[in-house]
């Protein structure tokens, strides 16, 4: 059984920086497909980052990621990081990650093709 368990958000003034984790058990981290999304109240989740397996560098951010948020991966703990940074109250918003074994080159942020589900955790951003 898969569980993603996301954490280190938290409260954060604007232009602020912060790492959130994805841990995980009953996957290899490395074999999959992980995506970052995020949910602000009133609004629909989205997606806005991801990794494919291994070690091939396909990673992609959204336009408004790009330059501020960082995904990577470490494979001896087999978790996956988002730092980030410059955040602005926008932001604001609970964080999920999510995988799927279906690989895609480049990877994608479709929600329809994830699998499974972290509980997500609360960014908020405001001075």
């Amino acid at each position: 059984q898969v569980q993603l368990v996301e954490s280190g958000g938290g409260l954060v003034q604007p232009g602020g920086s912060l790492r959130l984790s994805c841990a995980a058990s009953g996957v290899i981290l490395d074999h999959v497909m992980v995506g970052w999304f995020r949910q602000a109240p009133g609004k629909e989740r989205e997606g806005f980052s991801c990794i494919g397996a291994g070690g091939s560098g396909n990673i992609e951010y959204a336009d408004d990621a790009k330059g501020r948020f960082t995904i990577s991966k470490d494979n001896a703990q087999n978790t996956v990081y988002l730092q980030l940074s410059s955040l602005k109250p926008e932001d604001t918003a609970v964080y999920y990650c999510a995988t799927t074994e279906i690989p895609h080159v480049p990877c994608r942020w479709d929600l329809g093709i994830y699998d499974d589900w972290g509980q997500g955790t609360q960014v908020t951003v405001s001075s």
